[in-house]
């Protein structure tokens, strides 16, 4: 049942302030997806909390969680591109379908995500020997990104994107290694067979995927990111500023767990660094302003 036939069912069951936001809902659902709590409850005639109310009745943890699942229960959208976006879209309807997909879509994961699970993730790369992450397609660049920032916290680190370096990698690895591999499908076969190679070899595998797929069961930790987005579709975006998102939430992390003084390392960094940029208040050559 998708959100539009789960508000009619549940009509003759709700509140009669609840039951104005979802005949209004109802009667406008492309309206509602781009409208704010306060719009909303003001069109309905009842309050923010009323609004709030409905979509916690309809197994939501939000106004922002009820507008990706109404979202999901309207979008054709254009194949091979996004499930928001329709052909005949304006420059300013689909920047604002993608932008407001986006924030809606963060806010769902961040509430769905496993806090236990993040926190036995940050152990583990915090004690580890030696750190990799692995991806392929756009995953791939969510793990170079990875690499850049871990890269400079003082261990061992690789990132390839090549599938017989990273296949050399996981058979090389040892205990103490830790291998993070991105997937969003997580059903691709050679990621799955990345993390078998590193368990087989004593490595700790974290996978940053979808629950329920074979990486996310072939893991020693999954980190399960619930991005309702049909990679086999549409064009990856959510899940890849998802996947992005989370490695920020590691990396920082990362750098509290490991105290003040390993802080000052990264003081270091960032002066070594500074003498390749110039400087901010040094004006551009024809620049006028």
């Amino acid at each position: 049942m998708n959100m539009l036939e789960k508000i009619q069912s549940q009509l003759e069951h709700l509140s009669k302030s609840e039951r104005k936001v979802a005949e209004e809902i109802l009667a406008a659902p492309h309206t509602a997806i781009h409208s704010s709590i306060a719009r909303l409850a003001a069109q309905a005639g009842v309050s923010e909390p009323t609004v709030n109310r409905f979509c916690r009745r309809m197994e939501t943890k939000g106004f922002p969680d009820f507008k990706l699942y109404l979202a999901q229960s309207l979008a054709t959208g254009t194949p091979y591109v996004n499930r928001n976006v329709d052909e005949d879209d304006s420059v300013e309807a689909y920047t604002g379908k993608i932008f407001e997909s986006a924030m809606a879509s963060l806010d769902h994961v961040r509430q769905s995500l496993d806090l236990s699970a993040i926190n036995r993730a940050v152990d583990l790369l915090t004690q580890a020997k030696k750190i990799a992450f692995f991806g392929l397609g756009s995953s791939a660049a969510v793990a170079h990104d990875a690499m850049n920032k871990f890269f400079r916290f003082n261990v061992p680190v690789i990132y390839s994107d090549d599938i017989v370096l990273q296949r050399m990698s996981c058979m090389n690895s040892a205990d103490g290694d830790v291998v993070v591999l991105i997937s969003h499908t997580g059903r691709t076969k050679h990621m799955v067979e990345l993390a078998q190679l590193a368990r087989e070899n004593d490595a700790m595998v974290i996978a940053i995927t979808s629950g329920g797929t074979p990486l996310s069961r072939e893991a020693s930790l999954p980190l399960v990111l619930d991005v309702p987005e049909d990679t086999d579709i549409y064009m990856p975006m959510v899940s890849r500023l998802a996947q992005l998102t989370v490695v920020d939430v590691l990396a920082t992390g990362f750098t509290l767990r490991r105290g003040a003084k390993f802080r000052d390392n990264l003081k270091r960094v960032k002066e070594a660094l500074r003498e390749s940029r110039f400087d901010k208040t040094l004006s551009i050559p024809g620049d006028n302003g």
